[in-house]
């Protein structure tokens, strides 16, 4: 009894490592943005099938990329006290498992988007993965301090995938909601990073706070933030939102302004903390809006 009870154990630890792999909060993340995206690009009820399968597909690669991610930044997550608890830096999983368990999750996730969603959500999909896995953790986040805004096109994927899971075309709309999320990472991810910039000029990453210093970072989050509210006016210019989505867009913009202006006026690492809270409830919040606005 006691072995079976060990080896269960043992088993759901396992599990619980390669789950803690694939970072399923922010899949969690993309594929509500996904969803989003869906609903937003049909005026009847998606059909179950598609829903269900793209959600799926996109968030089995998505899953993949970080995977692959986790991998590829062992060495620098072993060097920060927010990643150093990863799987793969205690050395709970191996570095073939990795690739392994990526590659299944790649594979079935690009299986269900062309069986059963449409050829373009897959390559698109496929594309962000190569993007995210390659493109930004290989190349990018090492080499520049503006890594995170031009690796952020990746994260800014999900919406118009599932967007494209629905219409299997990139329409205006979609590239609206793109534009949102792709200009939303910079002022989220710095807010995070200020107040972490130990961490990451010890992991050696070329981080904005590290390279150009906090004021420089600080007024480069007001100044994107403003450029956020502008861009998120996109959906009620284009047509695709109306009065109830703008009015929230204001609002929660103007909040995320004044937070923005007074990490800049006033910087406390207590404030940029609130402040990247404020952003993933923004995001959300903006999206719920638009949604709500989309079924009135």
């Amino acid at each position: 009894m006691h072995v079976h009870t060990t080896r269960s154990t043992d088993w759901r630890h396992t599990a619980l490592q390669y789950l803690a792999l694939t970072k399923p909060r922010i899949v969690l993340l993309a594929a509500f943005c996904a969803l989003i995206g869906m609903l937003l690009a049909s005026d009847d009820k998606v059909p179950w099938t598609i829903l269900v399968s793209a959600t799926a597909g996109i968030s089995l690669l998505a899953a993949a990329g970080f995977a692959f991610n986790c991998l590829i930044e062992r060495s620098v997550d072993a060097k920060m006290a927010r990643t150093r608890a990863r799987p793969l830096v205690r050395g709970e999983i191996g570095a073939a498992s990795t690739v392994a368990f990526a590659g299944v999750l790649a594979g079935l996730g690009a299986w269900l988007l062309y069986a059963f969603v449409n050829a373009l959500t897959m390559w698109l999909t496929l594309a962000t993965f190569v993007g995210y896995a390659v493109v930004y953790t290989v190349i990018l986040k090492p080499a520049t301090p503006q890594n995170i805004v031009i690796g952020g096109a990746s994260g800014a994927m999900p919406p118009l995938l599932g967007w494209t899971a629905v219409a299997n075309e990139v329409g205006a709309p979609a590239l609206a909601l793109f534009l949102i999320i792709f200009v939303w990472t910079p002022p989220h991810f710095w807010s995070l990073a200020l107040y972490r910039v130990e961490d990451y000029r010890r992991s050696g990453l070329p981080m904005l706070p590290v390279t150009h210093g906090s004021e420089f970072t600080r007024r480069s989050i007001l100044l994107y933030t403003l450029l956020l509210v502008a861009t998120t006016l996109l959906p009620f210019v284009i047509g695709m939102s109306g009065w109830f989505y703008l009015a929230a867009a204001l609002v929660l913009g103007a909040i995320f302004v004044a937070f923005a202006w007074r990490l800049w006026r006033a910087y406390s690492d207590a404030l940029s903390r609130r402040t990247f809270g404020y952003s993933i409830f923004y995001l959300a919040a903006l999206f719920g809006a638009m949604l709500v606005d989309h079924y009135l």
